[in-house]
């Protein structure tokens, strides 16, 4: 059957199937876009770019387009010089639903049938048109819905998988829903019902009246919202800015360049979203006596430059912990701080109660009872080592995150950096060893600096670049280390403003041991951070508290 990938919920599928065609929406995202780099501009969005890497790479051989937006024009601009694919459409579409745009959306429907006939010596089967019409996807009781810009196959079975209740994928192509006709419609008029049932559809954000659209969030059945935009597409952000300002529902935006890179910091997120939803329910009691009695709980906290392990007793006391380095493997790390960590204090595995893992390692470890994410555990270790805390800031390894707390320890909110390691531990690193300090050392001498030097990149290479330059001109190195400082402070703070942070202030995560990152932090926000001597543990002590109530 003649496979034809279209991208965009305006594509006359139906048409296309009675046209004995196999219409496939076209939705994958890629690793990286190597051929495409080569060819497009570089202003195309990620899944302009998608879309071209499909067709050079011989993936796709029909397509279908509409021009949704100017980067899906350049798309077919691309595409129709490189004259390597069987079959190219594209429809022109009006972005309104006046009788106007109903009778060129019907011209269009007669363009694209005479085409695509000369293309596959097709007929049009009335009986097969009919048959092509579903009915919209149901889902029973309480759902998730995904919504803004178009998702990627790979990202909504992420949200699938990540979440407890079932998702309703609302955005883009997967949106797509037209009621099926009247069969005793005259043949004649058939094409004009057809055109005008496109339009009539749910509108996607590029259409002029979008009012309709609110349906998505005023269902009741709706729990929650995984809100998606693709990066450089403005249409989606502006919904989001309206949508975060006139909902009470649970909201989490992600971003992606419809790319796989991100996958992991992604399930991190969603995984955090579902626990906010669900307050990570406690499971049944499952030990008895003799263990119970024992009592000692475990959390690890795998993360991509180091696993830490806490070890705790019946009431919530740390008798033992292990820092080391991540390295290879995230399970051999684990399992080698927990046995140091235990050997400690005397004891053996056996007599561990349960553990939880967290980190972006926490899948990978094995023998763990259950896995939580670090936005849960950081916000319990921080709420218990100090119930005032409302604001978290962690600056881990290769990302930074702020937790927002209520008044009862509860996640209200989070926002992550994007998978840029700009302003986290590894770039502080990088900048260290590039001045031949360590980080201990890097941590006390940008405390005493006198010229206020800028550093305008938060780019680890480009930032080298501009400490190198500095170091040749003769800078003092307390003034270079306290100009990074101050770009780190301030593009953490941008994440605190994002959320609306406020006080109390707890910093945790290895970054938090950088008393010059954190004095300069608390400058711009105008009150002091909590630094616990924990501050480092607080993720793994929140899975071991974890692991003490399930």
């Amino acid at each position: 059957m003649n496979e034809i990938h279209y991208i965009c919920k305006y594509t006359p599928v139906e048409l296309i199937y009675a046209l004995g065609g196999n219409p496939v929406p076209l939705n994958s995202m890629l690793p990286s876009f190597p051929l495409s780099d080569q060819v497009v501009e570089p202003n195309i969005c990620g899944y302009g770019k998608s879309i071209v890497e499909e067709c050079l790479s011989g993936r796709v051989k029909r397509l279908v387009l509409v021009n949704c937006c100017d980067s899906i024009k350049s798309v077919y601009d691309v595409l129709s010089e490189w004259n390597g694919l069987d079959f190219l459409f594209m429809f022109d579409l009006m972005h309104t639903t006046s009788e106007c745009s109903k009778k060129k959306m019907e011209s269009e429907l007669k363009r694209f049938l005479k085409s695509w006939s000369e293309y596959g010596n097709a007929q049009f089967d009335k009986a097969r048109f009919f048959s092509a019409f579903n009915h919209e996807e149901g889902v029973d009781g309480e759902y998730i819905a995904l919504s803004g810009g178009r998702v990627g196959d790979e990202l909504e079975r992420l949200a699938r998988e990540s979440l407890s209740l079932p998702v309703r994928n609302l955005t883009c192509v997967s949106s797509r829903f037209l009621p099926p006709p009247d069969e005793n419609i005259p043949e004649e008029n058939l094409l004009s019902w057809y055109a005008s049932s496109l339009l009539a559809q749910m509108p996607c954000m590029r259409m002029d009246d979008v009012l309709a659209r609110r349906h998505i969030f005023e269902d009741e059945r709706v729990k929650g919202i995984v809100y998606h935009t693709v990066k450089f597409c403005d249409f989606y952000n502006f919904e989001y800015s309206t949508l975060k300002n006139n909902t009470d529902l649970p909201l989490l935006k992600i971003e992606t360049d419809f790319t796989t890179q991100s996958l992991g910091q992604l399930e991190t997120r969603l995984d955090a979203f579902d626990e906010t939803l669900s307050k990570v329910r406690k499971k049944d009691e499952r030990r008895v006596g003799n263990m119970r009695a024992k009592g000692y709980y475990a959390g690890i906290d795998s993360g991509s430059t180091s696993t830490d392990v806490v070890v705790i007793d019946q009431d919530g006391r740390i008798v033992a912990s292990k820092i080391i380095p991540t390295g290879s493997g995230s399970a051999k790390s684990a399992g080698k701080a927990l046995s140091e960590a235990l050997s400690a204090i005397g004891i053996s595995l056996d007599e561990i109660v349960a553990t939880v893992s967290t980190g972006y390692g926490r899948d990978r470890i094995t023998h763990f009872d259950k896995s939580i994410t670090e936005i849960t555990c950081h916000a319990k270790g921080a709420f218990f080592l100090d119930p005032e805390v409302r604001t978290i800031i962690d600056i881990g390894g290769q990302d930074s995150k702020v937790i927002l707390l209520g008044d009862d320890g509860e996640v209200v909110n989070f926002v992550m950096n994007d998978k840029c390691a700009a302003g986290t531990g590894r770039f502080l690193d990088f900048m260290a060893r590039t001045l031949e300090l360590t980080l201990p050392e890097m941590s006390a001498i940008g405390l005493d600096w006198k010229e206020d030097i800028t550093i305008s990149s938060m780019c680890t290479v480009f930032a080298e670049s501009e400490v190198v330059s500095l170091v040749a001109e003769n800078k003092a190195v307390p003034d270079i280390v306290h100009g990074l400082d101050v770009a780190v402070a301030t593009k953490t703070l941008s994440l605190v403003r994002r959320i609306g942070g406020r006080e109390k202030y707890m910093m945790t995560g290895g970054v938090a041991r950088n008393e010059g990152v954190v004095r300069e932090l608390g400058r711009l926000l105008g009150s002091s951070i909590e630094v616990s001597d924990k501050a480092q543990l607080v993720g793994a002590f929140g899975a071991a508290l974890f692991a003490k109530e399930l």
